[in-house]
């Protein structure tokens, strides 16, 4: 197994920051591009659920029209690349099959052997929940997968910007989502930093470690 070094990591989160200008002359490699899908992929969630889905938006006219509904910030046309973070609306029994039928396939288990899993799920997420509060449960899962791309990204050395000064309505309608029964909660662009950046020669700015870390 690699092993990324202590001082790696924490140089790396101290290096990340959020992003406010992208070179858009410069662009992520495809071998990079594609290590940070699977690390999208690879995102743990609760139960194993993944209810979400990530929009990588290539279209730079579609780039453009959302700009006008992202407060008019330019990094979601300007960087290399775009990822909007969308949750799977109304999660149903049909989303838990489907990911007991993968447990079944990836694993080699029978099916039916996943009964009482499933009656668990369902009796948690689907009967005991309305459907705002499971829409506000998976929202929750989605930021799990954008804190994983962020430090994936910068263990890349890839600059990246989660962004929710959006309005995530117009990001539906632009982007066709509404009609897959998702809903667009958070976006991240990622490329490389502009030499005009000045937030990029910040201070990173936190609480001091014996004000956030509570040991009981």
């Amino acid at each position: 197994m690699n092993k990324i070094g202590c001082n790696q990591l924490i140089g790396q989160l101290n290096w990340r920051y959020a992003t406010k200008q992208f070179d858009p002359q410069r662009k992520i490699s495809a071998e990079e591009w594609a290590t940070l899908e699977e690390a999208l992929v690879l995102t743990p969630s609760s139960y194993g659920l993944q209810p979400w889905k990530f929009v990588v938006v290539t279209n730079p006219a579609i780039r453009e029209q959302l700009v006008t509904v992202s407060w008019g910030q330019r990094q979601v046309a300007d960087a290399s690349h775009l990822v909007v973070f969308a949750i799977q609306k109304d999660l149903s029994e049909q989303h838990i099959d489907s990911h007991l039928n993968r447990v079944s396939e990836v694993r080699g288990v029978p099916r039916e052997s996943l009964g009482q899993y499933r009656e668990m799920m369902v009796g948690g997420l689907v009967k005991r929940l309305g459907e705002a509060e499971r829409n506000a449960w998976a929202t929750k899962q989605v930021y799990i997968a954008l804190g994983n791309f962020l430090t994936s990204a910068a263990l890349l050395g890839i600059d990246a910007c989660p962004m929710e000064g959006i309005d995530t309505a117009k990001y539906d309608e632009i982007l066709g989502l509404e009609k897959h029964g998702l809903s667009a909660v958070v976006a991240a662009p990622a490329g490389y930093r502009a030499e005009t950046d000045k937030y990029s020669q910040a201070k990173k700015v936190r609480f001091a470690r014996e004000q956030v870390l509570v040991r009981v």
